[in-house]
């Protein structure tokens, strides 16, 4: 993995084996009141190379550790980039690369992210992505480059991809879209890879 600080700046970002996938961790300054820390900065991230019009947040909690959301995906026009954190709690997040002819395509790349570390995990468009939690009352908050579209929204079976999950100690937890998505070998991805 290749790391660098984005222009000196307040976040490290780390490129993972996935083309696009990259792992972020913003500086905390703490003292005994606890922490500061800029989550997001379109100009930092800007001086690495990462120019991303994110349009929505979303935050969703977990009551239950072992509860799995994913894998998602919305398909153009409608593709979506993440920018995924941990608001509380702590959850295993996953990304898929689908991108069909891509070298990484069905390759897979997976992060804690946690309240305590701070990580955060940018998806671009062309991956599925999913989690689990790993703690009750767990929160993800997540940053969107374009709009929630009912119709273009899609599903991947969370056990068909060859993810190793962590041992979360139970059977899932899962919505009833999840349980039933199809398998991925099974599924025709609507992502072509164009390159760097």
């Amino acid at each position: 993995m290749l790391k660098g600080f984005c222009g000196g700046l307040n976040v490290q970002v780390t490129k993972t084996e996935l083309e696009g996938v990259l792992l972020l961790e913003p500086a905390r300054f703490g003292d005994d009141r606890g922490f500061f820390s800029e989550s997001w900065s379109r100009r930092t991230l800007a001086l690495q190379g990462i120019d991303i019009d994110f349009v929505q947040d979303n935050h969703s909690l977990s009551r239950v550790a072992g509860t799995v959301r994913g894998l998602h995906f919305q398909s153009p026009p409608h593709a979506q980039a993440k920018l995924v954190r941990c608001g509380r709690g702590r959850l295993f997040d996953v990304a898929v690369d689908i991108r069909k002819g891509s070298p990484g395509f069905g390759r897979w790349v997976g992060y804690e992210l946690s309240f305590e570390n701070g990580r955060q995990l940018l998806i671009p468009a062309g991956f599925l992505h999913g989690f689990v939690t790993l703690e009750p009352d767990t929160e993800i908050i997540y940053k969107c480059s374009d709009y929630y579209a009912p119709d273009c929204d899609g599903a991947v079976r969370w056990d068909s991809c060859g993810i190793d999950w962590p041992d979360f100690g139970a059977d899932p937890v899962l919505s009833l879209k999840d349980a039933a998505a199809p398998a991925f070998a099974d599924f025709d991805s609507p992502f072509i890879y164009g390159g760097t």
